[in-house]
């Protein structure tokens, strides 16, 4: 007859463990949308800058939810403006995107990596402007190019430049 009380108290404890929230997300809203660029802050941090020709510059941006909760889910869009032309950034050969679900003060962080380029050398992307677009968004925010020319990638007309995934910052 013990074996009816336990049976009750296992169905009991299972269905209790189904009810809990483990998605993980601090929000709690499993609902989330995507993050715009309306509804949080994007800002370039202290660039590694790369020197001179042939060395490699990292640029880190910033992303801090300033609204409801959302998601980063895929990558950064990054496009470099030369002003006469555009040529969009690729994603690190090798990089795995991570779903990051962001509620309202909590960060996340991405890294442009370039190599520099020879100032007047035809190969070279005169960089103006950096625009930044969140994944599943087309709204964009520019920033001013202050790192020098980027390097042409070796057989292809796009930047030797790459983002890496959104990163979690703090805990």
């Amino acid at each position: 007859m013990r074996a009816i009380p336990l049976t009750v108290t296992a169905l009991a404890a299972a269905l209790l463990l189904t009810a809990c929230n483990n998605s993980g997300s601090k929000s709690g809203d499993k609902n989330s949308s995507g993050c715009e660029i309306g509804g949080v802050s994007v800002q370039i941090g202290s660039a590694s800058v790369a020197p001179k020709a042939g060395d490699t510059g990292e640029i880190p941006v910033s992303i801090t939810n300033q609204s409801k909760p959302c998601t980063l889910d895929k990558f950064a869009g990054v496009t470099l403006d030369t002003g006469s032309a555009k040529a969009d950034v690729p994603v690190l050969k090798g990089a795995k995107a991570q779903k990051l679900k962001l509620a309202k003060g909590d960060s996340a962080s991405f890294t442009i990596s370039y190599v520099r380029g020879a100032a007047g050398d035809k190969t070279s992307l005169d960089v103006k402007t950096v625009k930044i677009t969140l994944p599943g968004t087309t709204a964009s925010r520019s920033f001013p190019w202050s790192y020098g020319p980027v390097a042409g990638q070796s057989g292809t007309t796009g930047p030797n430049a790459s983002v890496t995934a959104f990163q979690q910052v703090g805990d």
